[in-house]
């Protein structure tokens, strides 16, 4: 019989729900966590003063029989991940907030919780696997590729992830499902999937607009252009718009196109065609490998450019008097997007991760 304690990122909904079942039969004294981040109006039923998926998570918790805490961040949160996407946007950039989040908010107060209520380990519902090798942990994609979760954790520390146990990473969201029904918890197994973006219910711009009623007004007036530096029209402004965004633009061009670039500085946006959006060269910022001395110069380097992507073949190179790197892939990689994460892989294996930096003068770097 297993008697370590282990601390359980409860999120009320299907996966976290498994793996407290999961982990108690496997002889784990579980103890819950649930982090309340961010409220919505649609997450209160009549007269209730927490959120529908703390409640759920609180009645699970309590079916159970296991200890349960729910922790407070709603204000730092807003001051942090909020903040820094709404800055990000107007700086033209796009940002990745759950993967700010895994790093500063979720997995640093499990491990200080876990720490505080003497739990061995933690354990979440992401779909991933986890490998030693070389003293070094590693992250591994999940079996069920279509919900492997890893890209978004490459920012997950050394430290933490030696305590981690991802329950779910060999399995497939259908057997997860299966499995809680078995349990006689159908209600649960039948859930929907949560939100990308914990505090984003519809259109990112519908949110900047709300948190920001002034930003319309004062980013409007600046003008689409042609990779020459023509003038095609005005746009509504940077923080609206991302890299490779081709519907709403606003501007008829008598053919489909593209932004290519986005400049706050000077509130430009760079339409093009789709082909422009293709490249096998770019920049990378504030890179981080698993181990530094190996993984960054390893012979089978893949690079995932977005969430979803497919991992594309790839070289990492210094720059001399620049601190941001230059990434060259095997085959062209599209709408590269500063702000979204660059994520690399050994095979199936998170080798790191960086942020993709601002493209000016990548064209020095491109071999013609």
């Amino acid at each position: 019989m297993n008697s370590q304690r282990v601390l359980v990122a409860m999120s009320g909904g299907v996966d976290s729900s498994a793996v407290c079942l999961l982990l108690r039969d496997q002889g784990y004294e579980v103890v819950g966590m649930t982090m309340r981040a961010y409220d919505l109006p649609h997450q209160f039923a009549d007269g209730a003063t927490e959120p529908d998926y703390i409640l759920s998570a609180k009645e699970l918790a309590a079916t159970l029989g296991i200890e349960h805490h729910v922790i407070d961040v709603r204000k730092e949160f807003r001051a942090t991940i909020v903040q820094n996407f709404i800055d990000e946007y107007c700086a033209g950039r796009t940002p990745n907030p759950c993967v700010m989040c895994n790093r500063t908010f979720k997995f640093r107060l499990l491990q200080d919780l876990a720490d505080e209520l003497h739990c061995d380990f933690i354990a979440t519902g992401h779909y991933v696997r986890k490998q030693v090798v070389g003293g070094f942990h590693y992250l591994l994609m999940g079996d069920d590729l279509r919900k492997d979760q890893s890209y978004f954790l490459w920012r997950v520390p050394q430290a933490t992830l030696a305590r981690c146990i991802f329950p779910l990473g060999e399995m497939e969201k259908p057997e997860v499902r299966k499995y809680l029904d078995e349990k006689g918890f159908s209600f649960r197994a039948q859930q929907g999937e949560s939100m990308e973006v914990c505090f984003v219910t519809a259109d990112y711009r519908d949110f900047l607009r709300e948190e920001c009623p002034d930003l319309a007004a004062t980013v409007s007036g600046g003008f689409f252009v042609d990779s020459a530096g023509r003038k095609l029209g005005q746009h509504q402004g940077v923080p609206f718009y991302t890299v490779g965004q081709r519907k709403g633009l606003g501007i008829a061009l008598g053919k489909p196109a593209y932004v290519l670039r986005l400049n706050a500085e000077k509130n430009t946006i760079v339409l093009g065609d789709e082909t422009e959006l293709a490249t096998q060269t770019f920049f990378i910022e504030n890179a981080e490998f698993v181990n530094p001395e190996t993984d960054a110069i390893h012979p089978e380097l893949s690079v995932r450019v977005r969430y979803h992507s497919i991992p594309v073949a790839c070289t990492v190179h210094t720059i001399e008097g620049d601190d941001r790197l230059l990434v060259r892939t095997q085959l062209p990689v599209s709408a590269i997007t500063p702000g979204q994460s660059a994520v690399f892989y050994i095979g199936s294996r998170l080798a790191g991760g960086a942020f993709i930096a601002n493209q000016r003068g990548i064209g020095a770097f491109i071999r013609k």
